[in-house]
């Protein structure tokens, strides 16, 4: 799944670069460009993509790690 999350980054950079729209002047619904709802639609699929990120590809052994040493984290040397 870590691949697939890393692909998906990829796309979305590639895609991000909308070369094709930007000397289109279409409304959407009547008052949008269609280059703003491009861009929103990429921010959603950004955040959509994170959110799977965090989900299936998180370290969680830095996690187990970092609970492990609390002393060192807060800088208390008993």
């Amino acid at each position: 799944m870590r691949y697939a999350i890393y692909g998906l980054v990829v796309v979305l950079i590639i895609i991000h670069q909308d070369n094709w729209l930007w000397d289109d002047e279409r409304l959407i619904f009547g008052f949008m460009p269609i280059t703003l709802l491009y861009q929103a639609c990429i921010s959603i699929g950004a955040a959509i993509v994170w959110f799977l990120a965090t989900k299936f590809a998180w370290p969680h052994h830095l996690e187990e790690i970092a609970q492990e040493s609390p002393a060192q984290e807060t800088g208390d040397t008993e």
